[in-house]
């Protein structure tokens, strides 16, 4: 694939652009679904609409070829992702406002680098401490509504869930570091894979009876833009970029554009905590993007 940084730059603000979305549609979802509801039909949309891109890439025998070689390993990543992962994150904006289960679902980069050390052998740097400290302080403000020494939250459990749902995604991403195959073929055995639990969920969480159109319709654009297109369009604009760290930092764009969507599409008030909080989570996440030293830059400067 060609480099070109502009087309990058198109791909990944379309992205964003989707993912700024979501946390509207999950709560117009949830007023009208269970979570494991929304669930069920966002993953049958996902994975239908990736299917019809690994059929259009010609790409479609690479399915069962990469199942066979490595079953144990997709059926971890499908438990992980869609079914665990979106299942807590569901629920954790179904307890609490959205603006509070999207901003500390943010966080779960700053999990990735503590899960990092056991399980990939990395070290902390001090930028790492500094940044682990920050972020959790930011989601701290954000849970407490600004109450820090109160400690009074809208809702323990869905703070815990949220926070929860940021290990099973670091988790799943450190898994996907031994993955060699095509990355959106194997989003798709995933989600294949995961249909089996979601729908035996289903029938032991909530049941069957999904009748209103305006559930419908969110939960589908959730399968289609969060789960699908805005994976595939992230996914090209990393593979069309000559360099990617600008490209990476497009994504703190997304949190900050949701807030005002959330005001202004579902009139949810944004607390004054929220944002500051915010601030402190994406300060935390650039900090640990800071590259010090001629050597590490040159290191990491994309190779022809």
């Amino acid at each position: 694939m060609l480099k070109d940084q502009k087309k990058a730059y198109q791909y990944g603000l379309c992205a964003v652009a989707l993912w700024s979305t979501v946390a509207t549609a999950f709560k117009i979802s949830l007023a009208y679904f269970e979570p494991v509801q929304l669930l069920l039909v966002a993953a049958f949309t996902s994975t239908l609409t990736l299917g019809a891109i690994v059929a259009k890439q010609g790409k479609l025998a690479l399915l069962l070829s990469y199942l066979k070689a490595r079953p144990f390993y997709y059926l971890a990543l499908g438990v992980l992702n869609p079914f665990l992962y979106y299942l807590l994150l569901f629920k954790a904006y179904d307890l609490l406002p959205a603006q509070q289960a999207q901003t500390l679902n943010y966080t779960w980069a700053i999990t990735l680098s503590l899960l990092a050390v056991p399980f990939l052998g990395q070290k902390l740097r001090r930028r790492d401490g500094v940044a682990i400290v920050l972020g959790y302080f930011g989601a701290l403000v954000i849970a407490t509504r600004g109450d820090v020494l109160g400690l009074q939250f809208d809702s323990p459990l869905g703070v815990t869930l949220a926070l929860v749902s940021t290990l099973i995604w670091a988790s799943y991403w450190i898994l996907n570091t031994r993955n060699q195959g095509d990355p959106i073929v194997s989003l798709l055995i995933g989600f294949i894979i995961s249909l089996p639990f979601i729908i035996a969920a289903t029938w032991l969480l909530s049941d069957f009876a999904m009748t209103a159109w305006q559930g419908w319709a969110g939960a589908i654009y959730v399968g289609l833009f969060e789960m699908g297109f805005g994976f595939v369009l992230w996914l090209m604009a990393l593979r069309h970029a000559t360099n990617t760290a600008p490209i990476s930092n497009l994504i703190f764009i997304s949190p900050f554009a949701s807030l005002v969507l959330l005001n202004l599409l579902i009139g949810e008030t944004i607390h004054p905590a929220t944002p500051i909080g915010l601030g402190l989570i994406v300060a935390a996440l650039l900090i640990q993007q800071l590259k010090y030293g001629k050597r590490y830059r040159k290191s990491t400067e994309p190779q022809a």
